[in-house]
């Protein structure tokens, strides 16, 4: 079961595989979901799909 607030299914898609490639890894299924879980909501908070997300700047500005 993907993580609450998860809608569209290219996230649960996402949350899915990620979880079965961990199980595959010989991660217990507790820890393949959790991990899974944790992964699915960094990439949606990364691109601005949770509620009070902000997306995080990938270059830092120099200083004059």
């Amino acid at each position: 079961m993907p993580p609450r607030g998860v809608k569209s299914a290219k996230r649960k898609r996402q949350y899915e595989h990620i979880k079965r490639s961990e199980s595959a890894r010989g991660r217990s299924n507790k820890v393949a979901e959790r991990i899974a879980a944790a992964t699915t909501n960094k990439t949606r908070a990364k691109k601005g799909e949770t509620k009070g997300s902000r997306k995080k700047t990938t270059a830092r500005r120099k200083r004059s």
